[in-house]
């Protein structure tokens, strides 16, 4: 009997020995507007002869965020970046599999809805925005599918060009983010005509106007928004939707759109007074802390580089405040662990 549990330990002993060797090397993937920043990081911290250079992914936040809640063990990410926050449903996921995570929000990033500087400028409303790209509005009180084929059609101030524009698919946070402020809430809950109709199918918050068209006027173009970037130098006819960091490294050559009489600018972002803006977030595994070597000073590297003067500043990444900062950084630290209730506050 001794004999038995003592093999038992050995054999415990080198399952845990084989998983902690199993990699050596931090992977992380998710959002495409948190790559550019997350790969930043990751590059600062392989320079420090310790450990190995992160390997991060792109792949869209819901993709991050899957990824790290898919389970225990080094086969799957450590750290799940995303520019949408965590839904309950998700976390449940995660509480399926056994995984515990910490949230960490390491800044913030406005959407953008930029086009070649050889095209016509953009200048709209976000109501007027969102009723280009919803895949239904509301006439005489029914619903139907979006008729509107040039922007002028919309409000006749606008480009006299047909509505076509580059975004991100459903794995997107970009994409998610921005039906949420645009199209649900920019439009169906300002306008008086969505609103009224949202209401009568039984809508009252207009989540379906999130839907964005299918029929060729809004194209997915990939979650690399540098694709998106590629697109619109061949085609100034077009407009695309992405971070304000690809437009910032970008601005030799695109323009953003004035959204609301508000240009999408470091400064505007910073101060609040952009109103497609969303946080950016990264999500850690409990379970591989301690396993993978560089996890918790993979975290601290965010914190020397994270300030108003800092290098994800110059990439284009909105600081968060000081007492933000503070916040973020102690969790850091104290780990704790992300619950339903922490997403309802």
């Amino acid at each position: 009997m001794k004999k038995t549990i003592i093999m038992a330990g050995i054999i415990s002993g080198l399952v845990v020995t084989s998983v902690a060797q199993a990699r050596d090397t931090l992977s992380l993937a998710g959002s495409s507007t948190v790559l550019p920043f997350a790969r930043i990081i990751a590059e600062q911290l392989g320079k420090n002869p310790n450990f190995k250079t992160p390997v991060v992914e792109s792949g869209g936040s819901s993709v991050g965020k899957k990824g790290v809640c898919d389970g225990v063990g080094t086969k799957f990410i450590d750290i799940g970046n995303a520019s949408s926050r965590m839904k309950t449903k998700e976390l449940a996921y995660c509480e399926k599999n056994g995984v515990k995570l910490t949230e960490i929000k390491v800044g913030y990033d406005g959407i953008v809805v930029a086009n070649s500087k050889k095209g016509i400028p953009l200048n709209i409303s976000k109501a007027d925005l969102g009723k280009a790209l919803t895949a239904e509005i509301p006439v005489n009180g029914k619903w139907v599918k979006n008729p509107y084929k040039k922007w002028s059609d919309i409000n006749p101030a606008l480009p006299d060009i047909a509505i076509r524009v580059y975004g991100p698919p459903t794995t997107s946070g970009t994409r998610a983010s921005y039906a949420e402020m645009v199209n649900q809430k920019g439009y169906c809950a300002k306008d008086k005509e969505a609103k009224a109709a949202s209401v009568a199918r039984g809508d009252k918050k207009g989540k379906k106007c999130r839907a964005m068209r299918t029929d060729g006027v809004f194209i997915e173009a990939g979650e690399q928004d540098n694709l998106i970037v590629q697109k619109l130098n061949e085609d100034t006819s077009a407009y695309g939707i992405f971070g304000f960091s690809y437009l910032d490294q970008n601005s030799d050559t695109l323009q953003g759109a004035v959204i609301s009489k508000t240009a999408p600018t470091f400064e505007n972002i910073a101060g609040n007074n952009y109103s497609v803006s969303r946080a950016l977030y990264y999500y850690v595994k409990h379970q591989h802390i301690g396993v993978v070597p560089g996890m918790k000073e993979y975290m601290a590297e965010w914190t020397k580089h994270w300030g108003d003067e800092g290098a994800l500043s110059d990439a284009g990444m909105i600081p968060m405040p000081k007492s933000e900062r503070a916040k973020y950084k102690a969790a850091m630290t104290n780990l704790p662990v992300l619950t339903a209730a922490d997403l309802k506050k």
